[in-house]
């Protein structure tokens, strides 16, 4: 397995972590817990290094078919962590657990689909 396939799947699967992390706490109505900022920020870094992988495989002379479509969603994996915690910075409410665990998810599909473009 190469190992931007592996980063890649490692990503997905910790994004679903997150995910049910997140949305346990919107279940049980509770405020979001700064340990769940926390995983979400390893995400982002987890999303960081997928990135800086995807690029250096750029490099490497492996195009893709769409290089706009493989480019876009390397800057998405990345962006979409930060915006969403940004957003919910102030609001420690149970709702704010439900936008983390939607860009959770969301980072996770566009992980897979920064591997299925490459």
């Amino acid at each position: 397995m190469h190992a931007l396939s592996l980063v890649g799947w490692i990503v997905a699967g910790y994004a679903v972590l997150v995910a049910v992390a997140a949305a346990v706490g919107v279940a049980l109505r509770a405020p979001r817990p700064r340990w769940l900022d926390q995983i979400a920020w390893m995400l982002e870094l987890l999303c960081v290094v997928l990135a800086l992988g995807a690029l250096a495989d750029l490099s490497g002379g492996d195009r893709p078919d769409s290089m706009s479509t493989h480019l876009g969603y390397i800057a998405a994996c990345v962006v979409v962590m930060p915006v969403a915690l940004g957003t919910v910075r102030e609001d420690r409410g149970p709702w704010s657990s439900g936008v983390v665990a939607v860009a959770a998810l969301a980072t996770g599909v566009i992980a897979v689909r920064v591997l299925m473009t490459r």
